[in-house]
């Protein structure tokens, strides 16, 4: 059953585009603010344990509806509910319209469009150099594919759409943590540990499906460049787990892409080529992971 809800929801995923804005979940963060202040009242407890905390109450909801009225209507009811849970956990954003932005932004060769495109998909300050600019959007296309779109596959696929929500959850608790710890003007306060703890909390859910996704640009793209890269032993010793994750990403995707500069080629026309070939190559993992999941139902279904 669930195999079945995760093809019909990737195959709406792909074609329902007007309804991303839907899934944003800006409202959420309202919730996960009253937890960061709750959180300072006990700020002598691991900042973990208030993260954590946070999390489960976010999930609890999704539990109470798969649990109350999943098993009703002979599991129909239960499949709707899955493709509609996996719908909100894919995201926020789609990666391949983002890239698209960033394209046509590098094309009007218009600076603040092209800051802007890029912060999205970087998800955070972008390079002032042209140059570092276009390797850091690849990273980070490699990196994203995996937060919005392959890690909750991998979780859908293993523990359901309950696994899927709680991934998102991490995800966005992430997002706002770094974001307000940006804001915070004491480096070692509170806010600076919370963030330190969602970003933990959330390497942890990352660590295999990262390392799968490695894999997959390494069959989707450049074979022998890509297994290189992930062969190569890491060199941030006191990075953490979630740091090892999006390197070994970045590097891995970037080495499968395998793109070479071309003689007289400009800026821009590279940023748009390298950009074009990592969305290529995530939609390359998409086709590869969709025939095994549709292998796999279908294994399921003659047995």
């Amino acid at each position: 059953m669930n195999l079945i809800a995760l093809l019909i929801g990737l195959l709406i995923e792909r074609l329902a585009t007007q309804l991303f804005r839907w899934r944003r979940l800006r409202w959420l963060d309202r919730l996960i603010d009253l937890g960061f202040r709750e959180a300072e009242r006990v700020a002598n407890w691991p900042a973990l344990i208030p993260v954590i905390l946070l999390a489960v109450v976010l999930v609890l909801p999704v539990f109470g509806v798969i649990f109350s009225f999943g098993g009703t209507l002979h599991g129909f009811a239960y499949l709707l509910l899955a493709i509609v849970v996996l719908f909100f956990s894919l995201g926020p954003s789609d990666i391949g319209e983002e890239i698209d932005a960033y394209c046509r932004a590098l094309e009007s060769e218009d600076e603040e469009q092209i800051q802007n495109a890029a912060k999205a998909i970087v998800e955070g300050d972008v390079p002032a150099d042209e140059r570092e600019r276009i390797g850091r959007v690849e990273e980070a296309v490699c990196v994203q594919a995996n937060n919005r779109l392959f890690a909750i596959v991998f979780w859908f696929v293993v523990l359901g759409p309950l696994a899927a929500w709680a991934y998102r959850v991490t995800d966005l608790i992430r997002r706002r943590a770094v974001f307000t710890a940006a804001r915070d003007e004491e480096s070692d306060g509170i806010a600076a540990r919370i963030r330190h703890a969602a970003i933990m909390l959330h390497g942890w859910f990352t660590w295999i499906p990262a390392r799968l996704t490695a894999v997959g640009y390494a069959t989707a793209g450049n074979f022998d460049e890509a297994l290189a890269a992930l062969r190569a032993p890491s060199t941030e010793r006191d990075a953490s787990s979630s740091e090892h994750s999006e390197h070994l990403l970045a590097r891995v995707g970037v080495a499968a892409l395998a793109i070479q500069d071309q003689p007289d080629e400009s800026a821009t026309e590279r940023g748009i080529r390298g950009a074009t070939a990592a969305k290529r190559l995530v939609f390359r993992l998409v086709i590869i992971w969709a025939v095994i999941i549709a292998a796999m139902t279908l294994y399921g279904l003659t047995r």
